[in-house]
């Protein structure tokens, strides 16, 4: 296993001021860079990101900096809360925003929800597949005063879930980032192999 340290990019999908999701993302960070990885948070609410126009996002001066967070993420995290069984408006509108920055990275999803988030799960490995990313093979979903109450995770199942997770986040996001440097530093054919800087588009 590479020794580079882990870095990790938290995507807040909800605008909501007293977010459950934040609050479960938050727990999520302090347990991520307690073991020790990088940790950068995208709170779409305190950093609003205007709707993708391909004319000209690309080349407003929100992007670059922004991409170059995405770049330099190995592992995605992503929560958001289920709205009609999808992602939020927020949630969709950052993952528009990119395409190739995904390719070899982990997504890992968690989703509060009060119907399990099964579908909101499904449609962010979907995003990953068509982007070429990895997932892991659950996402943790949870429910606002069953399991986060007043700004803190109160559940001690969830506690017990979140630990799994980030641990899993943290080893898996390891194997897969170092791979990755190696695919894209190297010859041999791969699904990556597009992506090297001498590879013609």
């Amino acid at each position: 296993m590479s020794e580079a340290p882990l870095n990790v990019l938290v995507v807040v999908g909800s605008l909501h001021a007293r977010s459950v999701t934040r609050t479960v993302a938050q727990h999520l960070t302090a347990a991520l860079t307690q073991s020790g990885a990088t940790v950068d948070v995208f709170d779409l609410s305190a950093e609003p990101l205007p709707l993708l126009n391909t004319d000209t996002a690309f080349a407003a001066p929100y992007y670059a900096p922004l991409r170059e967070r995405v770049v330099r993420a190995d592992v995605l995290v992503l929560g958001t809360p289920d709205y009609h069984g999808s992602i939020s408006g927020a949630m969709k509108n950052f993952l528009d925003h990119f395409w190739h920055e995904f390719a070899g990275k982990l997504f890992a999803s968690i989703v509060a929800s009060h119907e399990k988030g099964l579908t909101v799960h499904d449609q962010l490995r979907t995003v990953a597949r068509q982007c070429n990313a990895w997932t892991l093979p659950y996402g943790v979903s949870f429910v606002e005063k069953e399991d986060v109450r007043d700004g803190q995770v109160t559940s001690e199942a969830l506690r017990s879930r979140l630990e799994i997770f980030a641990r899993d986040v943290r080893v898996y996001g390891a194997l897969l980032a170092a791979q990755r440097r190696g695919d894209l530093a190297g010859s041999d054919p791969c699904f990556l192999a597009r992506l090297r800087p001498d590879a013609a588009r």
